[in-house]
This record gives C-alpha cells, sequence and structure tokens, in this order.
C-alpha cells in the first residue's frame, strides 16, 4: 500500500484561525529561536564562567565547578525539564511559586524551558571553555603575569580571548544542539517547531507531510547558524592557533 504525499496541507487553513499550517510552523519556529537563543546567552556567561574558574587552581572552586558540572550533567534533560516546570515553583516561596505557577501562556512554559536549557547547556560550554584554556601554553599565563598583569587581567586580555577563538566550532555544536534541543519544552506545554507539528499531524491527521515539514525547517535552521559561524571563525581565526584548536576538540 503506497502512501500519497498531500503537500497542499501546508497551504491548508489551520483550526485556530491564525493562518495556514506552514504559518503556524513558522510561527513554532519564532519560539524555538527564541527559546535556544535566549537560552544560549545564558549557558554561554554562565558557562564561561564556571569553565574559567575550573582553571584557576584553587582547589575548593575547581571542586566546585566540577560538582556544578556533574551535578547538571548526569541528569537528563527531560528529567531537568520536569523539575524547572514541577517541582522548582513548589520549592520556592508561596508568593513567587504562585506567581510563576500563574504566568500566562506560553511564558509560563516559556521560562522554565529557557533555565532548563541554560543550564543544561552551560556545563557543555564550561567543558569546551576548560578545553580550549588548558590547550594554551603556560607560557601565555606567566607572560601576562611578567608583564604586571593580575590573573583576573590575564584570562581578561590575554587567556580567553585565545580560548575562545579556539573553541568557536564545538561552540557551534553546542548551539545547534541547544536549538534542537528546545523541542523538548513540548512535553511541558512550550507550542514550538516540534510541538506544532505535532498538533499540525493531530488537526490534519497528515503525520508524514506535518513531520516532513518541521524536520525540513530544522535543517535549514542549522544549516544558516553553520554558515554563519564558518564565516565569523574565519574573521578571528589566528593561524598560529589552528593546531591547537584540533587538540582543544580532542580533548573534549
Amino acid at each position: 500500500m503506497s502512501y500519497h504525499w498531500n503537500w497542499g496541507i501546508l497551504l491548508a487553513q489551520e483550526p485556530g484561525g491564525t493562518g495556514t499550517y506552514l504559518h503556524y510552523l513558522i510561527v513554532g519556529l519564532g519560539w524555538t529561536l527564541a527559546t535556544a537563543l535566549a537560552a544560549w546567552v545564558i549557558a554561554l556567561v554562565l558557562g564561561s564562567f564556571i569553565g574559567t574558574l575550573r582553571t584557576t587552581g584553587n582547589r575548593w572552586i575547581v571542586r566546585l565547578g566540577n560538582g556544578y558540572v556533574e551535578l547538571f550533567r548526569n541528569i537528563p534533560l527531560l528529567v531537568q525539564m520536569f523539575l524547572w516546570y514541577f517541582v522548582v515553583p513548589e520549592l520556592l516561596p508561596v508568593r513567587l511559586g504562585d506567581a510563576i505557577k500563574q504566568m500566562p501562556p506560553p511564558w509560563g512554559s516559556y521560562v522554565p524551558a529557557v533555565l532548563c536549557l541554560a543550564l543544561y547547556t552551560s556545563v557543555r560550554v564550561a567543558e569546551q571553555v576548560k578545553a580550549g584554556i588548558q590547550s594554551l601554553p603556560r607560557g601565555q599565563t606567566f607572560a601576562g603575569t611578567a608583564m604586571g598583569l593580575t590573573q583576573l587581567q590575564a584570562y581578561r586580555y590575554v587567556i580567553l580571548p585565545q580560548a575562545f577563538r579556539i573553541i568557536l566550532p564545538p561552540l557551534t555544536s553546542e548551539f545547534m544542539n541547544i536549538i534542537k534541543n528546545s523541542s523538548v519544552a513540548l512535553t511541558i506545554g512550550l507550542m514550538e517547531l516540534t510541538g506544532r507539528a505535532r498538533a499540525m499531524q493531530e488537526f490534519s491527521f497528515q503525520v508524514f507531510e506535518a513531520f516532513a515539514a518541521a524536520t525540513v525547517i530544522y535543517i535549514l535552521t542549522t544549516l544558516v547558524v553553520v554558515l554563519g559561524m564558518r564565516w565569523l571563525e574565519r574573521a578571528v581565526r589566528v593561524p598560529g592557533l589552528i593546531a591547537a584548536s584540533g587538540a582543544a576538540q580532542a580533548a573534549h
């Protein structure tokens, strides 16, 4: 029995009256990108901070950083999503917890999804940053301190600018991962791209068309990310650090 594709369904009106099913999916892509971008900003800042702390040499700070990484790395993403949505509001003070639970949709799902993805991804960013810093010759730090820089200034002006150039390719992969991982947010009611594709197949009974369209949209989106990051990588590349980049990725 052969299946006949019905791509015309993408131009049919969806039951909510907001437009066609294709427009419905594009709006879902908007929520996917909004979730991923917000989570990525938090993950990049927090992960860079944690990753840097883990290379400072202070035993207790390194242990705290390692504990943070192991905590969020060893809990499945889906479980963390449920914890942020169902459990965390119950652990907060009553007024704050009630305020979070009473947030109107889609914000009641959006905020927990962003926080969950941000912390989950931050540990991966922390690992990349640590690998990038450790791939640099130790003489870089010694040279900075010999010039009169404090350890903080040496990281700010010498170490981190080079480390981020080294880890740019694996950071691209992490950004694509956070876009794809945002699909897990459908489990707490966020109607991002995957959630809307699922709703489309429930409304129209066109399972293949719904998820094939979502797949194509995901592929095109990640392709744009890859091309953009490759351009950025070429723009900031330092020739002497190309070999070190490979070492950093191998360490990861």
